[in-house]
């Protein structure tokens, strides 16, 4: 299996130009038409483009079976979101760390039939714990949200816009947050393709204090965020991966799956071993009409 998938995307590379000179604002209206069909956009550039999935064609055969419609658990989105601006499938930008493909299928949660068209964002932190656009934030190692770091197994209820919150809020319990530098680096959005699916080519994402190793993901459907959520990686594959550079050169991790106030077992990705890194999949069950189920 060829790295990035080259020989499928050189033929796109056009419609990849197109796209990218996208706003996200302007790629939610040209997804938002009826039942989540695409709309043609000018681009910045002046062009006229109607946006379209990018996805590799040998992802679908990872998500058979995958008949669960239960709603998928809705998150906070934390403090370091915003509009990055940056349709893009490779998110890695100059980022050092082990290589991951992360394939997300979205689906209806009421009727489990793929949700095409629909916009899906991810960000998280590099291998030493930083996000772009909060670089100064993130460094300063205070737990996303407030709170105080955890003690063993956590106790009492979980954060708001956690597992345990309201399923169908979507938006999670935090505002956007206001860029501080002009890093974008580890941020992207995608737009499913029929079957639902998208396809992201980043790193393993670093740790930072007080939460598990983790992706931040949102999607959007039809101009409305219907889902924010987050995606979490099995402790063994952790520990591989943090033994290695750059992110061994972070040491001193303090939560894991068990004791981080967030984690979910519905929110463990599939991974595979792929070439010189791994493959990541999970289905999201969106309730892409925000009645609540």
């Amino acid at each position: 299996m060829g790295h990035d998938h080259e020989g499928q995307r050189v033929s796109r590379r056009r419609l990849f130009a197109g796209i990218s000179s996208l706003g996200l604002g302007s790629l939610l209206a040209a997804c938002s038409g009826a039942e989540g069909t695409a709309t043609t956009v000018t681009t910045s550039t002046g062009a006229s483009v109607t946006p379209t999935a990018t996805t590799a064609k040998d992802l679908t055969s990872l998500f058979d079976g995958a008949g669960t419609c239960k709603l998928t658990s809705t998150t906070t989105q934390g403090p370091y979101y915003f509009d990055a601006d940056k349709i893009r499938s490779d998110i890695r930008e100059d980022k050092q760390g082990v290589r991951l493909r992360v394939a997300i299928k979205v689906q209806d949660s009421e009727t489990c039939k793929p949700l095409g068209n629909a916009v899906v964002e991810i960000w998280h932190c590099d291998a030493a714990g930083l996000y772009s656009g909060a670089e100064a934030a993130s460094t300063g190692g205070n737990p996303p949200g407030g709170g105080n770091p955890p003690s063993g197994a956590p106790t009492g209820a979980p954060p708001s816009g956690g597992p345990g919150g309201q399923p169908n809020s979507g938006g999670g319990d935090m505002a956007d947050l206001t860029p501080t530098d002009d890093k974008r680096y580890l941020r992207g959005a995608q737009v499913t393709n029929a079957d639902g699916i998208v396809e992201f080519t980043t790193i393993w994402p670093g740790w930072y204090r007080w939460r598990t190793i983790h992706i931040h993901a949102m999607v959007h459907f039809s101009n409305q965020r219907v889902l924010t959520t987050q995606m979490m990686f099995d402790e063994k594959l952790n520990s591989a991966v943090m033994a290695k550079s750059p992110y061994s050169e972070h040491a001193g991790r303090d939560t894991f799956n068990d004791n981080d106030n967030i984690y979910d077992d519905s929110m463990l990705m599939k991974i595979t071993q792929e070439d010189d890194g791994y493959l990541g999949a999970i289905v999201f069950s969106a309730d892409s009409d925000k009645d609540g189920a």
